[in-house]
């Protein structure tokens, strides 16, 4: 390609002095030269004409307006691809600027690559897919301030010579494929203002250079995701002019150095998320850092309280400390916070009241302190104001009112408040809020009735109000939800009829109004419900007969009308629905069971039917029968606890007689090479020698496969249903995720989704995710991850249906506000059927 450009080149030389009016200047053929090597795919550079006199009118290309000769190139996100060329732009003498940041460049740059760029001051080659080694002669430009490498497929070390940089201000070598460690002689360049090293997953395992301490002009040290081990250097504290600091995602241990925390005078965010450090938050040292808005050190083990000297800085507006070990009370301090938008504190041992004025003099946004130990009263003042959108205190103490001024907070968008101790009647406002999207209200003590000002709730997706006092009947206003996936209100008090107006959520997922009192029949007109999965009105009041609509909605898996007074008969369509759950035990349905149910196995499914007892054999025994039975079974007991007395006795026996002479018996002791843990009524001669030629009915790498028949910057079988499918989709999920196949050496005996669970336990999430996924993205990774594991877990009832898991990874896809702003969002919600109640799970 090269020497073909240098044709090209002699070519536009000579046809230029054969055409006197054809002017085009010297820095205009070396940037032809230059195209003639890319891929222009969108013609981006198409109108770069050889008859120009000059190509600072060209697209990309600044001149300087003193010389005329070209001083900066901005190829930034033209799609062009191919490698770069260097040596053509490096002949054009005034280069001062080079940016092809955001193409597809590919391609290794030779070592003394750009060393002709005399006077380069900024390269930027950041997101390509250069490969290769960076080459060292970077390093050597005399003018260079500003190198971005970042986003490609660099590998091998960071070369020796990038401690020998002379003006370079900041070097970004973010997310590509580099090796060794972080070498220390970087902190010998002293004139570095900006240093990003981030997400380098292949970095060996190695320390925080001390020496990084030098840089006392760095504004910026970005190390997150590079594979740090050790303590955090308290030299560090010398960066006095640093105001971003980012180790997080790494596995650094012991404590937050005093030194650092009191010495980075400037600091307006700290970034500590994700290691392993320990002891207690230093406390005096925080009472410097005037300038500090985010702090994040959630996921370590830290231990203690929180600071009260952190709580009240003037400037802080985000707070995590989320998933540690820390104690005590939340500091009063933290209502001075004027600018404070993000608390989140879950996960620890925190315990006390809140403080009563908290969100009072700030615009808090997102407040989580779930999983403490928090009593008291829910503040007042959380929405004052007037932008909180999540509200999540769920598994604490909290006692009292719902205060009503929530009622009245119009931004809120999540609100999770189960597992507490709260009492009397929800805000009325608060059933109706125009953007609420979760309303959790979940195994409290409330009462009164749900508002039928619910219907101003347009967005409301999942309202789960289960183990509470509420009472009344469920308001027609219900049906206004039409994004309504999940209501589940079991263990109420709720009575009155289902209201018709339900029959138009065509979004509803999970309906379960079981352990109420509710009566009248279940609407008939339910076909709109085609997204329906679960069904539970069990233990209620309920008669009438099954609406046969019922029976033809297609997504419907888990159906209990157990416990009502619901009769007729069982209509035959029952048995065209693929059902993983079915109850119509304990009511008063009479006639014949659909054949495909009149079994055993369907047997408890139908229990509690007298007008049913003909269907199948001995589903309602007779009375003389029990009373036989149950004589029976009293001398059947007294033998066996007999028979268990003289076994204990005669095995007690031969036990103390083998220990006395178990010396003389280990020589002659024997252990057949063919055990099993069950008693098999086949041997392994039968097995041997149906080993026949005639047998085999395939191959495979590990030998060949018979059929055998017994006798008896033993078998088994296996009941396929939609669960095995939901199991088969979460492997592929976990696939995606680790980057990894189902089958693997590396597993062991295990397989891929044991390998990920038990990764998990030892390592956590990132020893999961494939590390070659794009690290801005590593929020929405775990989210999808645990998808997965919702999919694969062992218990098939607990599995998430289709449906469900396809909006789990909506979610995941749901807008991102700006890391500035969003912090780490706490797990979001989701909750599972099961036999008896429902578990949540948190991802």
């Amino acid at each position: 390609m090269l020497h073909r450009s240098h044709q090209l080149l002699l070519f536009l030389l000579l046809f230029l002095s054969l055409n006197p009016t054809l002017s085009l200047n010297q820095d205009g053929l070396f940037l032809l030269q230059a195209k003639l090597q890319l891929y222009d795919p969108t013609n981006a550079l198409s109108h770069w004409n050889h008859r120009d006199a000059t190509p600072c009118n060209w697209t990309s290309v600044t001149c300087d307006a003193a010389t005329g000769a070209v001083a900066s190139l901005d190829f930034n996100n033209l799609q062009l691809s191919g490698p770069v060329p260097e040596a053509a732009l490096c002949r054009l003498p005034s280069l001062a600027s080079l940016s092809m940041a955001n193409n597809n460049l590919t391609g290794i740059l030779p070592d003394a690559a750009f060393s002709a760029c005399a006077a380069l001051r900024q390269l930027d080659l950041s997101l390509n897919g250069i490969t290769g080694p960076i080459p060292s002669a970077l390093a050597l430009l005399p003018a260079l301030e500003t190198l971005d490498l970042s986003s490609n497929n660099f590998s091998g070390e960071i070369p020796a010579s990038f401690g020998q940089f002379r003006q370079l201000r900041s070097l970004s070598l973010v997310s590509n494929l580099l090796n060794g460690t972080i070498p220390s002689f970087l902190g010998n360049v002293s004139t570095l203002e900006t240093l990003h090293l981030a997400y380098n997953v292949y970095f060996n395992a190695g320390h925080i250079p001390p020496s990084l301490g030098n840089l006392t002009n760095l504004e910026e040290l970005w190390l997150a995701g590079c594979n740090l081990v050790g303590p955090i250097p308290p030299s560090l504290g010398n960066l006095t002019k640093l105001t971003n600091l980012d180790l997080s995602m790494n596995n650094l241990v012991g404590n937050i150095p005093e030194q650092l925390v009191s010495g980075l005078r400037s600091i307006v965010q700290i970034e500590l998320y994700q290691n392993a450090l320990s002891g207690a938050l230093p406390r005096a040292a925080f009472a410097n850092l005037v300038n500090l808005e985010r702090f994040d050190a959630s996921t370590n083990e830290l231990t203690g309280t929180i600071p009260d000297e952190l709580c009240g800085l003037k400037k802080l507006g985000s707070l995590n400390l989320f998933a540690n070990k820390l104690e005590g009370t939340l500091p009063e301090s933290i209502v001075n916070s004027e600018n404070l938008y993000e608390l989140k504190l879950f996960n620890n041992s925190l315990s006390g009241s809140l403080p009563s004025g908290l969100g009072g003099n700030s615009k808090l946004q997102r407040f989580d302190v779930s999983f403490n130990r928090f009593s008291g009263e829910v503040p007042a003042t959380l929405c004052g104001g007037g932008v909180l959108e999540e509200l999540i205190l769920i598994y604490n103490s909290f006692s009292g009112r719902i205060p009503d001024s929530l009622g009245e907070c119009k931004s809120l968008k999540r609100v999770r408040l189960r597992n507490n101790n709260l009492s009397g009647v929800v805000p009325g406002g608060l059933w109706g809020l125009p953007h609420l999207y979760l309303l959790e209200l979940v195994e409290n003590s409330l009462s009164g009735s749900i508002s039928n000002g619910i219907s101003g709730a347009r967005n409301l997706s999942i309202l789960l109000i289960s183990g509470n006092n509420f009472s009344g009947s469920i308001p027609e206003g219900i049906g206004e939800l039409v994004n309504l996936g999940e209501f589940v209100s079991n263990n109420n008090n709720l009575t009155g009829r289902i209201p018709t107006s339900v029959v138009g959520l065509s979004q509803l997922d999970r309906l379960v109004l079981r352990d109420n009192k509710l009566f009248g029949e279940i609407p008939a007109d339910v076909s709109g419900w085609k997204a329906l999965n679960e069904l539970d009105l069990a233990n209620n009041r309920l008669d009438g007969s099954i609406p046969k609509e019922l029976l033809d909605l297609p997504a419907l898996k888990y159906l209990d009308l157990s416990n009502n007074r619901l009769s007729g008969e069982i209509p035959i369509e029952l048995q065209n629905m693929k059902l993983n759950l079915l109850n119509l035990s304990n009511n008063q349905f009479s006639g014949e069971i659909p054949p495909l149910y009149a079994n055993e196995y369907y047997r408890n499914s139908f229990l509690g039917n007298p007008g049913l007892c003909s269907s199948l054999s001995g589903l309602c025994p007779s009375l003389d029968e029990n009373e036989g039975k149950g004589r029976k079974y009293v001398w059947i007991f007294r033998f066996i606890f007999v028979l268990a007395g003289i076994v204990l006795i005669v095995g007690v026996s031969w036990f103390y007689f083998k220990f006395r002479n178990f010396k003389k018996m280990k020589k002659g002791f024997q252990i057949s090479k063919w055990r099993s843990f069950h008693k098999l009524g086949f041997s392994e001669f039968e097995v041997v020698k149906s080993l026949t030629e005639d047998n085999v009915i395939g191959s495979g790498a590990s030998g060949k496969v018979y059929k055998v028949a017994l006798s008896n910057e033993y078998g088994y079988t296996l009941r396929v249903n939609e669960k095995s499918d939901i199991y088969s989709f979460g492997v592929v999920i976990l696939e995606l995720v680790t980057g990894k196949p189902p089958l693997d050496p590396e597993y062991g005996e295990k397989d891929l989704v044991k390998w990920v669970y038990s990764t998990l336990d030892q390592k956590g999430q990132d020893e999961v995710i494939d590390p070659t996924l794009d690290a801005e993205y590593r929020e929405e990774m775990r989210k999808v991850l645990n998808v997965g594991l919702l999919c694969t877990t062992s218990l098939p009832i607990t599995r998430p249906s289709m449906r469900r898991v396809v909006k789990m990874l909506k979610e995941v896809t749901a807008p991102v506000l700006p890391k500035s702003l969003s912090g780490k969002l706490s797990p979001y919600f989701q909750e599972l059927p099961s036999d008896n109640d429902h578990q949540e799970s948190l991802v």
